[in-house]
């Protein structure tokens, strides 16, 4: 499991990027680095760029280093841009995808809902959020889950408040369910990321 030990608002700074909803506004307040010398000028070398591009895509998906490395092995052998490929491969990720649909509020909620085994695939419960959804598969919410509060608050919208669903979700949050009709473009992925520097941090 990744380690989670720092605070999300500190750990969103650091990286440039809101984590959390409620990381939005403390970044939009002190738009510089956390510590005593966050708002000095530093000297940043092609390596420490192109590591911080890796560790921003790393935090977005909250991945730990060995899961990205695995999915950068696996977007070398796919056709197309390698780093375009890498960030479908994250994206087809069931925790990514519940997160997207609306059924969660953050990337970590979308990670303890399928833990917790409140999930199910194609009718199978799963609970491990590295499982690569594909094409035509059906996400929902277990029948014995659905009357949990945070399920409550999704199914009336809660969640659903960053902006439309990605066109390759098909959702019904009244039911608590989604399908994926396509793997996505990277053009409709929202994350952050120059993802031709993570391609070069790792060739390197």
């Amino acid at each position: 499991m990744p380690n989670q030990s720092r605070p999300k608002v500190k750990k969103s700074r650091a990286l440039g990027i809101a984590l959390t909803p409620k990381a939005v506004k403390y970044f939009e307040a002190r738009p510089y680095p956390p510590g005593e010398h966050g708002r000095g000028r530093k000297q940043n070398s092609d390596y420490k760029v192109r590591l911080l591009e890796k560790q921003r895509l790393r935090a977005q998906y909250d991945i730990s280093e060995k899961q990205m490395a695995r999915a950068y092995d696996r977007a070398k052998k796919a056709e197309g841009k390698t780093g375009e490929a890498l960030v479908i491969e994250l994206e087809r990720r069931l925790d990514a995808l519940i997160l997207r649909s609306g059924i969660a509020r953050t990337i970590y909620q979308a990670r303890q809902m399928v833990v917790h085994g409140h999930i199910e695939v194609n009718g199978g419960k799963v609970d491990k959020p590295s499982f690569r959804v594909r094409p035509d598969d059906v996400v929902m919410v277990r029948e014995r889950s659905r009357e949990k509060h945070p399920f409550q608050v999704a199914r009336e919208g809660g969640y659903d408040t960053e902006g439309e669903t990605p066109r390759y979700l098909q959702v019904n949050l009244k039911a608590l369910a989604f399908r994926l009709d396509r793997d996505p473009n990277r053009k409709e992925i929202p994350v952050i990321c120059d993802e031709q520097l993570v391609v070069e941090y790792y060739a390197r």
